[in-house]
């Protein structure tokens, strides 16, 4: 079963402390007003379990996130026997801490990319702390990805952990482009691999599956973690797998269009620019999201028909009005 919340459909919605909470999305209304008017829809967020066992991704959206016109949005892709219970976990509480660590920073003055990268960084180590407090929750093995897009007027300050991704639609020459917005943090990257194997770690991809580098402890063939960033993964911690994302910031124009967050079973099987193109030509705003997720399906069993699908979780958040059709910007009308 896929779920799918949106500003269409949440009507109760009340206030900055009232959320649409459900087992994998969470929308968040700031602003103190229900948004019932359908033109006002900007976002969509959809998550469809695959065919692995439960859905360990998990998303959320805040309206009014820090300032009136502000937005944060997060994708999380949990793994590992309890991956499932820290993707919520930190989907529930990260942009919460994420916030605090903001306005403590504040206080000393106005806030810049800088101390926007500072609450962050403060906000992940904290997050990640706090999922190792849990009791009788072997975490050890388990953790999740989180990739983190924040609006603040004209600029985007953009978090990663991990191998989900963020991507912008953005109009250049009256064709839409798709430009990454974030780095796929995975062991194969030199940077990352020099990192994990200076603390002892070691890299490499096993023969059954070349293309896959992973994270083992040295002198043994476990875990093979395939990404070298992430919350939890206790058992890699000492062996360079960080919880400290990568952050960027980038200055919205107004031929930018609309920001997609996505976890790695979208981006295993559709490119940027497919991903792109869908949210684009998709009916409405609110039917964005799924139309990628129900796409990316449909590439897992046409591409990897022998093999189990991914769960696919999908955040977008649109800039400005969609426009209906890329024939009128190419025409001007």
């Amino acid at each position: 079963m896929g779920i799918c919340i949106s500003v269409a459909s949440s009507s109760e919605i009340h206030g900055a402390s009232d959320e649409v909470y459900d087992e994998n999305v969470i929308i968040f209304e700031g602003n103190n007003k229900v948004v019932s008017n359908r033109n006002q829809i900007l976002f969509s967020v959809y998550s469809k379990q695959g065919s692995k066992g439960l859905n360990q991704d998990a998303a959320s959206l805040h309206q009014g996130y820090g300032m009136q016109d502000g937005a944060f949005c997060g994708v999380f892709d949990g793994h590992g026997r309890n991956g499932h219970v820290v993707s919520k976990m930190v989907n529930y509480h990260l942009s919460s801490l994420i916030l605090s660590q903001k306005n403590s920073i504040a206080k000393t003055g106005a806030i810049d990319f800088q101390k926007w990268k500072e609450a962050i960084v403060s906000a992940f180590k904290v997050m990640d702390k706090e999922v190792k407090l849990q009791e009788n929750l072997d975490l050890s093995c388990s953790g999740t990805t989180a990739v983190v897009v924040i609006r603040q007027g004209k600029g985007l300050v953009i978090a990663n952990l991990g191998d989900s991704r963020a991507i912008l639609g953005t109009i250049h020459d009256g064709e839409l482009n798709a430009i990454q917005l974030t780095t796929d943090l995975k062991p194969g990257l030199p940077s990352e691999a020099n990192r994990i194997r200076s603390c002892n770690g070691c890299v490499y991809a096993l023969e059954e599956e070349p293309h896959i580098q992973r994270v083992w402890l040295p002198n043994e063939r476990f875990p093979g973690l395939a990404m070298s960033r992430a919350f939890g993964d206790f058992m890699l911690k000492d062996r360079g797998v960080i919880a400290i994302p990568d952050i960027s910031y980038h200055t919205l124009t107004s031929s930018d269009q609309f920001i997609v967050l996505a976890s790695d079973g979208v981006w295993d099987v559709l490119s940027n620019d497919e991903v792109a193109s869908i949210v684009w030509t998709a009916d409405t705003e609110d039917a964005a999201a799924r139309a990628v997720v129900e796409a990316a399906n449909d590439a897992w069993k046409k591409t990897y028909p022998t093999s189990k699908v991914d769960d696919c979780t999908v955040v977008c958040l649109f800039l400005q009005k969609k426009l209906q059709n890329l024939w009128h910007v190419k025409n001007g009308k």
